[in-house]
């Protein structure tokens, strides 16, 4: 009979590893998060407590918490040494494409430092077997054409698409030395219960939900692939476990490119008419993007997402009014936390 997959999600208490976690704890896996608890972009939200409560008991539960600093090197050798994992998830990073532009040191401490640190404590720990890594579709800036694949054109338009891409050059070349396999996923404007990052989905539902003004910028050229955070965690938790990932790179996404305005469209459907405020204007630092290409993922994986941009919306929208559990969340064991 094989052991469990012992699996070590860096950052793994944030809105996509925590979906991830569940993802994986589902799938009986042994599930380590190893997390700061220090990078929260908007921590004083009135969402903010109630969605880290629904991580710890619905999301995580049964995983083993950890704190850990992906910049303390040392620490870190410590923590995998102890944890054994065979397979690491690499999610911790400054969540926000704007808010490198702004914090660009700490965006460059939590981006490519501590990837830089993690591959180099790889050797030392012995155990592991694969190493995912979480990039971005940033990289590929403006999408030279529409579905974007993944051997397309890197040249990313934003500091957090530069930080991403030299983060998959390092894995690359660190896992030759170390002759570990890697994994490099590529999401695209995730989103879902539980967000605090106030991505514009959520901003856009929050404030719908409290008779605010919705501004919407370039509504009808903005394009984007939306990706619902279940079906986020599912492509994961297939790299981390499927043999035919290893040494590839795949786009994680719905597939389908989606307008602002559309996404407006969808909220009017489900809570009625919005105030809407359209702002127009070219933002030089914005890639111009739309749907990607995610048949490899599902030729190699048997990735297969099943939330289209109404079915996710409409979720999501339960979820914010009522704290409403995610699908595919169950009842595991409690959780354990060690510091």
């Amino acid at each position: 009979m094989n052991p469990k997959p012992r699996v070590l999600i860096t950052g793994g208490a944030g809105f996509v590893g925590s979906h991830t976690a569940r993802a994986l704890l589902d799938r009986g896996c042994e599930v380590f998060i190893l997390d700061f608890f220090h990078q929260y972009i908007f921590p004083l939200a009135p969402s903010f407590l109630g969605n880290m409560q629904h991580r710890f008991d619905v999301l995580i539960k049964g995983a083993e918490v950890i704190r850990g600093n992906m910049n303390n090197k040392e620490d870190l050798r410590r923590k995998l040494l102890k944890i054994k994992p065979d397979r690491i998830i690499h999610l911790a990073a400054l969540p926000l494409a704007n808010v490198a532009r702004w914090q660009t040191e700490e965006a460059f401490e939590s981006t490519v430092a501590a990837t830089f640190n993690l591959l180099d404590v790889l050797g030392d720990a012995g155990s592991v077997k694969r190493l995912v890594y979480v990039s971005s579709s940033m990289v590929y800036g403006d999408f030279e054409k529409t579905p974007m694949p993944e051997e397309g054109r890197k040249d990313p338009k934003n500091i957090y698409g530069g930080m991403k891409l030299a983060g998959e050059v390092l894995v690359r070349i660190f896992s030759r030395h170390h002759n570990i396999p890697f994994v490099i996923v590529r999401p695209s404007a995730v989103y879902g219960p539980t967000d605090n990052n106030r991505r514009v989905l959520q901003i856009f539902i929050e404030s719908a939900l409290a008779g605010e003004v919705i501004e919407v910028a370039d509504p009808e050229r903005t394009l984007l692939d939306f990706t619902y955070v279940s079906d986020a965690a599912q492509g994961l938790a297939l790299a981390a476990l499927k043999d035919e990932a290893l040494g590839e790179t795949f786009n994680i996404t719905y597939g389908s490119g989606r307008s602002l305005a559309d996404a407006v469209r969808i909220l009017e459907g489900i809570l009625g008419k919005l105030k809407v405020k359209v702002q127009l204007g070219e933002d030089k630092f914005k890639p111009s993007r739309g749907s990607l290409d995610v048949s490899k993922a599902r030729r190699l994986l048997g990735y297969a997402p099943s939330y289209p941009l109404e079915k996710g919306l409409a979720e999501y929208v339960a979820f914010v009014r009522g704290g409403k559990t995610p699908a595919g969340t169950g009842s595991d064991p409690g959780r354990k936390r060690k510091s």
